[in-house]
């Protein structure tokens, strides 16, 4: 029985676990479930994730939240390639180093770029103020440079010559900004050059197909009709306003 992966792949979490089970031939079945209609909601969900988040997984009667919790469990049940997670213990180190820094890191500040530059306005109506614009992109430029002087520096990938879990929860959260207008590549040549390997690693036809509908996110949000996002608002409201 395959598992079930409730995804949403405008969500940079869902985009690393698709790309990783998909990556490794790993069967499942596709659960779209949409933020945007607020499928997460729903009292189906709800049985599968009580935190009503995706992306979840059900294995037969198992249920899991957490995208890194997620690949970690796929890692052990089929046995992928080591590279992903490696035995060696300073290989994983170096992976588990990167993934206990993102959250507050690249996650926490691409995220915020997208949400200044296609969400908010069709949301509210309104640009947030210039300072905490300002603010945000300062402190996404900050990550960026540690990002790629640090953590990608002069190897081929995040834990050293081949691509890991790292790298794939990394490259999502830096497409965030990137389909919101903000060119994170430009003028930080380590940067791309890393993100062209990344691509190639997972396959380029998989990574555009699952960075499609993110890579279109203006163009969908401007012909959304306003009042299905109403539910967004007080979140809105707590981090900008």
């Amino acid at each position: 029985m395959p598992l079930e992966l409730y995804l949403d792949l405008m969500s940079q979490p869902c985009r690393s676990v698709y790309m990783f089970a998909k990556t490794n031939n790993i069967p499942f079945d596709f659960k779209q479930t949409s933020l945007m209609m607020g499928d997460h909601h729903g009292e189906e969900f709800k049985k599968i994730n009580m935190v009503k988040k995706v992306p979840a997984m059900r294995d037969g009667e198992f249920c899991l939240s957490e995208s890194i919790a997620m690949m970690m469990y796929m890692v052990e049940k089929f046995k992928t390639p080591d590279h992903w997670y490696p035995a060696d213990l300073q290989k994983r180190a170096r992976v588990n180093e990167y993934l206990s820094w993102q959250h507050m890191a690249t996650r926490m500040h691409g995220s915020k770029i997208f949400w200044i530059n296609i969400m908010v306005p069709k949301i509210m109506g309104k640009e947030i103020p210039q300072d905490k614009r300002d603010d945000a992109i300062e402190e996404l430029n900050g990550t960026l440079k540690i990002m790629e002087e640090k953590f990608v520096g002069d190897k081929q990938f995040i834990a050293g010559d081949q691509i890991s879990l790292a790298d794939l929860v990394a490259i999502v959260e830096i497409y965030q900004p990137f389909a919101a207008g903000m060119d994170v590549f430009e003028g930080r040549p380590k940067l791309k050059a890393w993100k062209d390997r990344v691509r190639q690693a997972v396959g380029p036809e998989l990574f555009d197909e699952a960075h499609k509908g993110v890579m279109g996110a203006m163009e969908m949000v401007k012909g959304m009709d306003g009042s299905k996002l109403e539910a967004f608002k007080p979140r809105i409201q707590k981090m900008f306003f």
